[in-house]
């Protein structure tokens, strides 16, 4: 069949009036992406999306489809002309989507708990009918009206869907449960079919509203960006205007105690801003003028005017709600081998069933309908249900945890993989050092000049300059600035003028050589200053050198503790950097680092990365420049540091640092050990429990509600299971995770 020309303009018919043509007419404009949206109400999980792909398989002209099971939102690109087959495909199958067109998703349906309470009591109005008036006629016409009702109540949709996959071939959970209740009523079990359907339905209800917590730990922060900005417009005054109307560079005003609306950089005012649902910090930090803040953050103190840097959708907070739920659609290595066995177990029991329903009776002493009810009691017990959804769960869980602490992981398998890292590089500019040059040390040479009057002479020369050691010396010195009269910046070399009539210099090695001023005394100074990894700068009027000021780009305050917990879980850090060696080993020194390459090119930071990994297996890398993208790439796991990193290393990374914080690193690793130990735990769980019910339906006296608490119960017991994920999402580093939820 031709495949239609994607740039010949489409045929346009008029729709036939059906239930499908209706939906795609009332879709309204595409989304961006050419995206048509539709809600589906009963799509939650892994096993309804796979549903859907199938019964969109056979439909052409389909260019693409993107699920969001969060909010149980499809999207479909295809021609116009495609719709209303692509929906007619989704209705077949059983489910039933709704137009959205570009509108925002609505929140998840409310369960209807009233009628599955109503039908839980129908069922066991029935039994208990069927036990205390066994014989009588009435009864049992009673007990089957009761036991009807229930199962309509509780389940028609449940079974609709399951005629519907049967046939088409395909046997999942609800074919299985549309045989059992069929079965169950044509040899008279109906109060058995009717508790069967009610239980599987409350369990359904509890385990989606569960996913539903789960998917809404992250989606739950965007609520806390404010709807409005208190906005400066044309004339000066302040207006409150909605914040998707606010554009980038406009002036937006917090008060105290307000949230900031949108991403932006201080301008006026010093505050207190608690930064926790961004960058997960428990403490708040001081911001002022030059300062980043982020949307949803609370101002705490004073009011502050800010410059916006982005736009509402495209606020750091946004982009964690969209990354994570990115994240969700990547399967984990352990998810998509979950997803593959039970696309053979399911045809496997289902084969297994068959053989004993005709073959039990030859074999034993079971009659035809004591084997068909065995068969149907094997059918309940082994649904995979609970073994296909013990993984998604704890993978969303874990990514969910990991965002509210500031870790943004970009997908399940990197989330799983974190627990084998063995080494990992650190850069030393930005990653462990605060990549910000500060004055580590001033000394004084001539007796004859007042240590405050040399700080007043060197602050007035560097105030002039931009160059970041200037700046450095600048803001290191309190002094007050005076005047500076004829002043000139050399390249290279420093910057020199006049103060109160006399002519100083802040000069470098080279100019204080150049000018003869270097003295055996004062080049040991440099070479001490020079050996601990500091730039230093020379303050010398005409005749000599008067003060000695040493820059220092000084680590982060945490790091020492990040790079010891790192080899607590047999972890080995290393540093990657472009510096000198002096440098390189006093910082990696101050960090407790052995493993150090200095004077790396971005490609000799590739050979490294290699190189680790033949020597230690897993290695990960953590950068924030753009020359340790490639890096980044390279590595098994690449981390960026988010609040100063650039936009190129985030998106070579795997996972993202919101606060820069490197105790983060470990955490990730400890999140990742967490996570796949609850992984194993729930697979364990759910086959462990399917096996032991096996064995009673086979040698003993299980029964098809007994079977159905089994399944729904172990269902539910992993799902709980791996929301303990989100248990420590909110604690502080030091007690937190490490001690309560990835304890021993």
């Amino acid at each position: 069949m031709d495949q239609p020309n994607p740039f010949q303009e489409a045929e346009t018919h008029a729709p036939c009036g059906c239930g499908a043509c209706a939906a795609a007419a009332d879709a309204g404009p595409a989304v961006p992406g050419g995206m048509r949206r539709f809600r589906i109400a009963d799509m939650d999980c892994a096993a309804e999306e796979a549903e859907i792909r199938h019964a969109l398989a056979g439909v052409e002209g389909i260019r693409g489809l993107r699920f969001d099971l969060g909010a149980r939102v499809l999207s479909i690109s295809a021609d116009e002309t495609v719709l209303p087959q692509a929906l007619a495909a989704i209705g077949k199958a059983g489910f039933k989507p709704e137009a959205l067109g570009d509108a925002v998703s609505p929140p998840p349906p409310r369960t209807p708990w009233g009628r599955l309470i109503a039908a839980l009591g129908l069922a066991l109005a029935a039994e208990g009918l069927d036990f205390a008036f066994a014989d009588a006629g009435a009864a049992k016409a009673a007990s089957l009206a009761l036991a009807a009702l229930a199962v309509g109540l509780a389940g028609i949709s449940v079974y609709m869907k399951g005629i519907a996959a049967l046939r088409q071939g395909r046997l999942n959970i609800n074919g299985l449960m549309a045989v059992a209740v069929t079965g169950a009523f044509l040899i008279g079990q109906w109060p058995e079919a009717a508790m069967v359907m009610a239980l599987y339905a409350i369990a359904e209800a509890i385990e989606a509203r569960a996913m539903d917590r789960t998917r809404n730990a992250i989606g739950s922060l965007l609520a806390m960006a404010p709807t409005r900005a208190e906005v400066r417009v044309g004339d000066g005054r302040w207006e409150r205007v909605a914040v998707e109307t606010v554009a980038v560079d406009a002036t937006v005003r917090v008060g105290p105690g307000e949230r900031v609306p949108l991403d932006g950089v201080v301008i006026r005012g010093q505050g207190a801003v608690d930064q926790s649902p961004v960058t997960g910090e428990s403490l708040p930090a001081e911001k002022g003028p030059g300062d980043t803040l982020y949307a949803g953050t609370i101002n705490q103190a004073a009011a502050l005017e800010m410059r916006v840097t982005a736009t509402a959708s495209d606020s750091a907070l946004a982009r964690i709600i969209r990354t994570v739920e990115e994240a969700q659609s990547a399967r984990a290595p352990m998810q998509r081998f979950v997803d593959r066995f039970a696309a053979i177990y399911t045809p496997a029991i289902f084969a297994l069933a068959l053989a004993v329903a005709l073959a039990a009776p030859w074999l034993s002493d079971w009659s035809r309908g004591q084997a068909f009810y065995k068969a149907l009691v094997l059918l309940v017990i082994a649904c995979p249900c609970a073994l296909v959804i013990s993984t998604p769960v704890t993978v969303v869980s874990g990514l969910a945890a990991g965002a509210r602490r500031g870790i943004l992981i970009k997908g399940g398998a990197y989330l799983e993989s974190a627990r084998r890292i063995k080494a990992i590089a650190l850069d030393k500019t930005g990653t462990i050092t605060t990549g910000k040059p500060v004055l580590a040390a001033f000394e004084p040479l001539d007796a004859d000049v007042d240590r405050e009057t040399l700080k007043v002479f060197a602050k007035s020369l560097a105030a002039r300059s931009d160059h970041p050691v200037s700046r450095a010396i600048a803001e290191g010195l309190p002094a007050a600035a005076r005047e500076v009269g004829e002043f000139h910046a050399m390249p290279g070399r420093g910057v020199r003028g006049t103060i109160d009539g006399h002519s100083f210099v802040l000069a470098s090695h080279r100019w204080i050589e150049d000018r003869a001023q270097c003295t055996p005394s004062l080049e040991s100074h440099f070479k001490d200053h020079e050996e601990a990894g500091r730039s230093v700068t020379f303050l010398a009027d005409d005749r000599r050198v008067l003060a000695i000021f040493a820059v220092a780009d000084v680590i982060k305050p945490m790091c020492a503790q990040a790079v010891a917990e790192l080899k607590s879980l047999g972890v080995t850090p290393a540093m990657l950097t472009g510096d000198n060696p002096a440098a390189a080993r006093t910082v990696a020194a101050q960090a407790g680092i052995a493993e150090v390459r200095c004077n790396l090119l971005p490609e000799d930071k590739l050979r490294a990365i290699d190189e680790f990994r033949r020597r230690f297996g897993v290695t990960a890398m953590a950068g924030d420049g753009i020359n340790d993208a490639p890096a980044l790439a390279r590595a098994d796991i690449g981390f960026a540091m988010g609040a100063a990193g650039t936009h190129t290393a985030m998106e070579a990374a795997d996972v993202v640092v919101m606060n820069d914080d490197l105790r983060r690193l470990p955490e990730a690793i400890r999140l990742s050990r967490r996570t796949c130990a609850l992984l194993r735990q729930n697979i364990g769980l759910a086959l462990g429990i399917k096996l032991a019910f096996l064995l009673l339906a086979m040698f003993g006296n299980a029964t098809m509600w007994m079977a159905v608490f089994a399944d729904m119960g172990a269902c539910l017991l992993v799902v709980f299971n791996g929301l303990r994920l989100l248990r420590g999402a909110g604690a502080g580093i030091s007690g937190g995770w490490r001690s309560a939820s990835f304890g021993a």
